[in-house]
């Protein structure tokens, strides 16, 4: 999603994660070249301004009906330029949005504007889930709070119903990562990821996101960013709780294994 902005929700784009989702985006811009897999973690990546497309006015959607149709244009409109029209991603460190269960990527894209209970005095804004892009870019959706929630589910209703083209895995460290992924690190309280995102990834709708096929260098950034409290939008701060004990080496392998599982 993307008018003139440079660092501006939230990723991202969520949804992304909702995660998501984090929820959400392919206009006529190209996107931003993505920052090299070892960037620090961050809840997404800070590419290039992108400008989406000028003629897109919101307004030209509210009288439509909740649905694909509207989610459609709005991803086109605003979505696109990173997260490409129909959620297929092709920048590393966008997430891919596409086949996304629409649960997540709703509460993604509601995360990205609603102000946390928890926002301290010197960042009283502070978003629940924290991304100075996404939070550009849900500016651009309706103001009226309705109109807003309309917004928000026909864009998971639109990338759910989209057909991921996944991203495969690049072999790194496939044992480390196959046995966090399936066995979890029992000496750590490390749990399974397959008990919460299912043994091929698909995830659990309405509670967990869909990890399979997803950017490693994206999951390994968010991972990054749940063990820093970058991003603190999970539930019960599972994710937070569950990063902490990870090194550098589990994540990228387990986010590795995650773009190939299946």
């Amino acid at each position: 999603m993307k008018r003139s902005y440079a660092y501006l929700l939230v990723a991202a784009g969520i949804v992304a994660a909702i995660s998501g989702v984090a929820i959400a985006q392919q206009a006529a811009t190209p996107a931003a070249t993505a920052p090299a897999a070892t960037a620090p973690a961050a809840d997404a990546a800070t590419p290039a301004a992108v400008t989406p497309a000028a003629a897109f006015d919101i307004k030209s959607v509210e009288a439509m009906p909740v649905g694909v149709e509207r989610g459609k244009a709005i991803a086109a409109g605003l979505c696109a330029a990173c997260h490409m029209a129909d959620g297929n991603s092709a920048v590393p460190l966008q997430p891919k949005l596409a086949g996304q269960h629409p649960a997540y990527l709703e509460k993604q894209l509601m995360d990205f504007i609603t102000v946390s209970p928890q926002a301290k005095k010197e960042n009283p804004d502070e978003r629940v889930r924290d991304n100075a892009i996404m939070k550009g870019q849900v500016a651009l959706l309706s103001a009226d709070p309705k109109q807003y929630a309309n917004d928000v589910k026909s864009l998971a209703m639109w990338f759910a119903s989209q057909k991921l083209v996944p991203e495969t895995s690049k072999g790194v460290n496939p044992t480390l990562g196959m046995g966090i992924y399936r066995g979890g690190i029992p000496s750590k309280g490390v749990p399974a990821c397959a008990g919460c995102h299912s043994p091929t990834g698909a995830g659990i709708p309405n509670k967990y996101p869909r990890v399979s096929g997803q950017f490693a260098d994206y999951a390994e950034v968010q991972l990054k960013a749940f063990r820093e409290d970058q991003r603190k939008n999970s539930p019960a701060n599972q994710m937070q709780d569950i990063a902490k004990k990870l090194t550098d080496t589990e994540i990228k392998a387990v986010a590795d294994y995650m773009a190939g599982v299946r």
